[in-house]
């Protein structure tokens, strides 16, 4: 699950300053966003990392300012992991939280960081599909991958559909994207949802995640036309969960009751909101 070149964020740069500030020559931190603690060296106004980069601390106090960005380490320099997409127009970043982190896309946070962790926020989607070890899901906007890893634990396959290459160039630099390019039962497939979902049989899959972008950004995989899709991909006593946001906001709580609407103009039964995982599950029937 280790990533390929270390990577911080504020919440390290801060831990390794207190430890220069107490004259450490040597201590632990975190390269790997807290997965693991790697022991590292100060010398001569220098962080030396285990695989002998250099880092001045004047970039890690520079990184300490900015709560927004991770960082890379690349050549003894300091990257903030921000893409800029010529296909979709969107600026993505790997932003921070104490543990996993989210994505921005567009300016918009791309898991809810609020007393909770992008990770558990991920388990409380998929908690309510009753995934098993004979189930194919289809997970249409791939992003961070988090919830692709999380079904191909309980699931026999995952497909997981990406608009953006920017997506995967960040998450091979996530730590804890790695898994999606490790386990067997992921499929990958770079395209437009709305257009690769007319390429699989009608009754393909047992579950469907739709986590697309803030309306704002994406309105069209919001659109009854790819709810029309996904019914007709989706098996009978199929479920589908789809992400939306808060309900109780009241931008959150327009958009569901326009998303319940389609949905059940689509075909989909007992279509119900699921306030504690921001979304709206919805059968097959």
């Amino acid at each position: 699950m280790k990533a390929s070149f270390p990577i911080l964020s504020h919440y390290q740069a801060k831990e390794i300053l207190e430890n220069v500030k107490q004259n450490k020559k040597f201590f632990y931190t975190s390269l790997d966003l807290e997965i693991s603690r790697e022991k590292v060296k100060y010398e001569n106004g220098k962080i030396i990392l285990p695989d002998k980069q250099t880092v001045p601390l004047k970039e890690i106090e520079n990184i300490l300012k900015d709560k927004a960005k991770c960082y890379v380490i690349l050549e003894n320099k300091t990257y903030p992991i921000v893409i800029f997409s010529e296909k979709t127009g969107w600026v993505r970043t790997l932003k921070p939280t104490k543990g996993a982190p989210t994505s921005t896309v567009g300016g918009f946070i791309m898991h809810r960081t609020k007393n909770i962790d992008p990770l558990k926020d991920t388990k409380l989607k998929l908690s309510k599909l009753k995934i098993t070890k004979k189930s194919i899901v289809l997970d249409t906007c791939l992003g961070l991958g988090y919830t692709a890893i999380e079904a191909a634990r309980l699931a026999k396959k995952v497909i997981s559909v990406e608009i953006d290459e920017a997506a995967l160039k960040i998450a091979k630099l996530n730590p804890y994207s790695q898994e999606l390019f490790q386990m067997e039962n992921i499929e990958i497939i770079i395209g437009d949802i709305q257009q690769v979902i007319k390429k699989f049989k009608d009754e393909s899959f047992t579950h469907i995640i739709h986590d697309p972008p803030n309306m704002r950004l994406a309105g069209e995989l919001y659109s009854k036309k790819l709810y029309q899709e996904l019914y007709k991909k989706l098996k009978f006593r199929g479920i589908l969960f789809h992400y939306i946001g808060n309900p109780e906001k009241r931008q959150g709580s327009s958009i569901t009751k326009g998303v319940i609407r389609r949905l059940k103009e689509t075909g989909f039964k007992k279509v119900k909101k699921e306030p504690q995982a921001f979304g709206v599950l919805a059968y097959k029937l």
